[in-house]
């Protein structure tokens, strides 16, 4: 007996039915489809199968799922594998599975129950209310938001950074609100902080972003819904949505804890506040930006703790991890770090301070903003709109006594002179620029306006990168270096001297992101892929004769630099990213 004899003997269907169902479905419609438009009901369909496989149905109506049980089983594999957890009964967790005969879901279910050590019963359930459960991921809305009533979440904000942020907001507006005004703001705050919903659902916003490792978090209103999105290894994902009536009362929360002006709603403001989350502080740098539906919020999410890497933890080879250990230890010149929007340079540039930042050095850096507070190093914030930019400050701190000058990025001009102008005059200085590789740093320099003889004494160190997916452990399915994978590979390589090409941990084998249990992207993380050249008498004479990127380059090739795309193949080699990341560079 199949499942259509099932249906027949109830009377769901006809004996004339069977033969366009067979047809319908041989062509790619799904049998739920088609029997619905036959008239036939979803609780009958689910009854149905229930009784062909000899697995229990549940129907949810209006039960809420527990917030508890959703956390056995993590959203993204909810989504991937099509089964949700239902809630507990005599001990064991129920979970809900659209479709039974999945066997790569049945194995995942296994997997991820044996990790969590308890017991599971399986329940045929509807796609309705599949997507009802991974609503309750997501949504703070309706019934949710009252579960969100329920969760013990404090957010505790910083006083130190609240105090230093008014202080410097008074300075700034010279304390010149009316008293009405103050009035005003101080019943919108005493209102918004005794709103408990409100205050839970930023609450839940920030620890939901910060244990899903999302580097910013957006939330905007879209005329019927607030959509908040977290940016997970660079891809922005809709997580939570919220009912359009909470939006002001959210944005306010957000801006008072980040010290902005709750009456100002036609230009954008940044401030910045600190949660306790997990027992440990994480800074949140927070922008709004006024839209047609109301103010749009970024926040970028700062873990004082993830941020700040070791240099031997940064995936560097030993040839460009030496490089950069070398070069921070000189005591004067100019290490530049170049690549995108996004690419990582910022955390490099904290692992090198971090290398470095010992007593007997006077640290200083200008930023723009300031992403992690460093112990030791005097952080300064520019701010162009009050003439405070990193050329002007550059002139301040030379005035500082510095050994070592972190300048957030050379934009122009200026900034590069007195930067070139601090390393030739005895300081270590570091920043970064935007160029598409590390030899691409001295044509860009020059079309600054700096002269091609500066920078040869000046520049000790380029360093390029790029961020690319990494593969979860153990996970990844091989693929044999052959055919146009193979040919792409001695492609790369064919122009590297060979004496550097017997350090090139060359592969049979490589691996493409494959979905695992617990890793359904089968990537998890990003990591950066370098390249990197130091100064030298050869790459200085072709400054000095043709400072052009194509002839940087031949040189650089032909002492045996590594590409960028080279090092993600040496890291594809290792197991380490999947191979289809190659491609991305």
């Amino acid at each position: 007996m199949n499942i259509l004899d099932i249906f027949l003997s109830k009377n769901l269907i006809t004996k004339d039915d069977i033969n366009e169902i067979r047809q319908r479905t041989s062509k790619g419609d799904s049998l739920d489809q088609v029997l619905v438009e036959k008239g036939v009901k979803i609780e009958d369909i689910l009854a149905a199968r229930g009784e062909f496989l000899n697995i229990p149905v549940k129907i949810l109506g209006d039960t809420p799922v527990p917030f508890e049980a959703l956390e056995y089983i993590p959203e993204e594999s909810a989504v991937h594998y099509k089964f949700v957890p239902l809630g507990f009964k005599g001990g064991m967790l129920e979970v809900g599975i659209v479709d039974p005969d999945n066997i790569e879901a049945r194995d995942a279910l296994n997997f991820i129950a044996a990790k969590k050590n308890i017991p599971y019963k399986i329940f045929i359930i509807g796609t309705d209310d599949y997507n009802k459960v991974i609503d309750s991921y997501k949504g703070l809305s309706g019934e949710v938001s009252k579960a969100l009533s329920e969760l013990e979440t404090v957010l505790s904000v910083d006083a130190d950074d609240v105090i230093e942020s008014k202080k410097e907001k008074a300075e700034q507006h010279g304390g010149a609100k009316s008293i009405a005004q103050r009035k005003s703001d101080q019943k919108s705050e005493a209102f918004i902080i005794e709103d408990a919903p409100v205050v839970k659902i930023v609450a839940t916003i920030v620890r939901y972003a910060t244990e899903g490792n999302a580097s910013d978090v957006h939330i905007e209103h879209m005329h019927d819904k607030v959509r908040v999105r977290f940016r997970v290894d660079g891809i922005l994902n809709t997580s939570l949505i919220l009912p359009p009536q909470v939006h002001n009362s959210v944005v306010a929360r957000i801006k008072i804890l980040s010290n902005m002006k709750l009456d100002e709603r036609r230009k954008p403001q940044d401030g910045r506040f600190s949660a306790r989350i997990d027992g440990r502080k994480i800074d949140f740098r927070v922008s709004t930006f006024p839209t047609y539906y109301g103010e749009k919020i970024e926040m970028r999410i700062l873990d004082q703790e993830k941020g700040v890497k070791k240099l031997d933890d940064m995936g560097m080879t030993e040839k460009n991890l030496a490089l950069l250990k070398e070069a921070i230890q000189r005591s004067y010149g100019l290490i530049l770090i170049t690549g995108p929007t996004g690419s990582g340079k910022s955390t490099t540039l904290y692992s090198m301070l971090n290398e470095i930042n010992h007593e007997e050095f006077n640290v200083l850096s200008l930023e723009d903003p300031i992403e992690y507070n460093m112990e030791g190093v005097s952080q300064s914030q520019v701010h162009p709109e009050i003439g405070y930019t990193f050329a002007s400050g550059l002139r301040t701190t030379l005035r500082q006594d510095p050994d070592i000058i972190m300048v957030g990025e050379i934009r122009d001009k200026e900034t590069a002179q007195l930067a070139i102008q601090a390393a030739l005059t005895g300081h270590l200085v570091l920043s970064t620029l935007h160029t598409n590789g590390a030899a691409g740093v001295i044509p860009r320099l020059i079309d600054m306006g700096i002269d091609p003889f500066l920078i040869a004494p000046t520049l000790i160190l380029a360093v390029a990168q790029r961020l690319v997916g990494v593969l979860c452990p153990g996970a990844g399915k091989p693929l044999s270096v052959d055919g146009s994978i193979k040919m792409m590979i001695d492609k790369q390589f064919a122009d590297l001297p060979d004496q550097y090409k017997k350090d090139i941990p060359f592969s049979d084998t490589v691996y493409q992101a494959a979905p695992s249990p617990d890793c359904p992207k089968g990537t998890r993380g990003r990591m950066a892929v370098f390249e990197a050249f130091k100064m030298d008498k050869e790459i200085e004479s072709i400054i000095l004769k043709s400072p052009t990127e194509l002839e940087i380059d031949k040189i650089l090739r032909q002492k045996g630099m590594l590409t960028m795309k080279e090092d993600a193949m040496i890291k594809a080699f290792n197991k380490i990213i999947p191979f289809e990341e190659v491609n991305k560079l």
